[in-house]
């Protein structure tokens, strides 16, 4: 049996805290270094996703980090970033609301919103989402077309009664097989207008807010249900 005496077992203990201590140093700046390179590539997936729905806007600012939060259930929480387009004189030109249904088939769908000053669809993307792939998932722009459908529509194109899937009446497309994913969707659509509609006065007239941009978290693999 080894036989330590105190000296040794003080050294060894030592020697031991050292390695634990430059080890988590280590993973640190590592993890440091891998949260910054994520917060970039998180923010021009931003940039990106944004100019993509603004695109037909004629604005002088950055929207990405004009951005507010806003809290309502319509748009499906509290605290969503919503982002602002504004020409040179500064006038709100569009807005891209951050929206989610929670009504999906597998869980929340987070969507971007883009609605012009009028109060017209610039257009809408998914942010992320957990539906069935090769289901549900084809209401990512990438998978399918059926997400463009929302664009130049608007509060009274269609009728408030027909803002829903054909299934219910509407003059949405389901999915076969996967009705519930599009639902949610058209409704969450609907609801931010609405949100839109009851405040636009007031969201027109904010003034510029030079930020950090809010994050969106980026499309990540999907899970099966």
């Amino acid at each position: 049996m080894l036989n330590l005496k105190p000296r040794d077992i003080l050294i060894a203990t030592v020697l031991l805290a050292g390695f634990a201590a430059a080890g988590a140093g280590l993973v640190a700046l590592v993890q440091e270094g891998t949260e910054a390179r994520i917060a970039d590539n998180r923010m021009e997936v931003n940039r990106n996703r944004i100019a993509e729905l603004t695109g037909d806007l004629d604005y002088a600012n950055d929207p990405v980090h004009d951005t507010m939060a806003l809290s309502d259930e319509r748009l499906g929480g509290d605290n969503l970033p919503a982002w602002f387009a504004r020409d040179a004189d500064d006038n709100v030109m569009g807005i891209v609301f951050s929206a989610v249904a929670r009504d999906g088939y597998s869980g929340n769908i987070h969507l971007l919103i883009g609605v012009d000053r009028d109060g017209e669809l610039l257009g809408v993307r998914v942010s992320s989402h957990r539906e069935t792939p090769g289901l549900g998932d084809a209401i990512e722009a990438e998978r399918s077309d059926w997400i463009h459908g929302f664009e130049g529509r608007s509060l009274g194109d269609p009728e408030p009664g027909e803002w829903a899937v054909r299934r219910d009446g509407g003059v949405f497309d389901q999915f076969t097989g996967a009705t519930i994913t599009p639902r949610a969707v058209v409704r969450a659509v609907r609801r931010t207008l609405e949100y839109f509609d009851d405040y636009r006065d007031d969201l027109l007239s904010t003034a510029p807010k030079e930020e950090e941009g809010a994050v969106v978290e980026p499309l990540t693999e999907q899970d099966d249900r």
